[in-house]
């Protein structure tokens, strides 16, 4: 009962974070999980909430999304991603955690310090999606990263959370059956699972009501700080 209270209030304000930022919401809920059901299970457990919380924002926010970035980011991100799970038990985690965390913040600042350096061409939608998919393959998540890549496209608030939220929701749907089929859940699994599942749900309503009334310079400050600070975080704790 009370790992079941934990983990419905983390996923709620995981996916308050993510849904109002676009990422986030994996590295606030991992510890709870890895606490819930170990380090192993805590991985497809955090991609199962992730699924239905980057489902959720898709759906309040279907009219709004910019499919052209979005293809272009899959275009790279699915295959990288695929790889990245067969790889998920073999690679040290705190080391890759590590420089993820390191690729996030020396983009944000590229973006921050230099943002015409920093263009939403074919190659670097492709790209971005690429290592995105890659990484998040390997170490669970590595949404800032590809939040990053679409905070460069300039959108507003609900374009840019319902666009992002395709590319996360597609990547997680590539990931889950090579975790399902690499890692065994029990019962316990998923009805945390279940609980994980409608604290997303929640948070997500909860954050749509937000963004929306944040103006598009506000909101690239807010996420920029989001970034810095996450990644910052990553570098120093793995």
């Amino acid at each position: 009962m009370a790992a079941g209270f934990c983990v419905f209030t983390a996923s709620f304000f995981a996916a308050f974070v993510s849904g109002s930022a676009g990422f986030g919401g994996a590295l606030l809920l991992l510890p709870v999980l890895v606490l819930a059901v170990g380090p192993v299970q805590a991985v497809p457990l955090l991609t199962v909430a992730q699924f239905v919380g980057n489902f959720s924002r898709v759906a309040l926010g279907f009219s709004r999304i910019q499919w052209r970035p979005v293809l272009l980011f899959l275009l790279g991100a699915l295959p990288a991603a695929l790889l990245g799970a067969l790889l998920f038990l073999e690679l040290p985690k705190e080391i890759l955690v590590r420089c993820i965390g390191a690729a996030i913040f020396l983009l944000a600042l590229l973006l921050h310090r230099r943002p015409e350096m920093v263009r939403s061409t074919m190659p670097f939608l492709v790209g971005g999606g690429a290592a995105t998919g890659f990484l998040s393959g390997m170490a669970g998540s590595a949404g800032p990263l590809g939040a990053t890549v679409f905070l460069s496209l300039n959108l507003a608030p609900g374009v840019y959370v319902a666009s992002e939220a395709v590319t996360a929701l597609a990547i997680h749907a590539v990931k889950l059956p090579v975790y399902g089929h690499a890692i065994p859940q029990d019962a316990r699994f998923w009805i945390l699972a279940g609980v994980a599942s409608l604290g997303m749900i929640l948070g997500t309503w909860a954050a749509r009501h937000v963004i929306e009334r944040l103006p598009v310079p506000a909101f690239r400050r807010y996420v920029l700080a989001l970034l810095f600070l996450l990644s910052l975080g990553m570098i120093l704790f793995g």
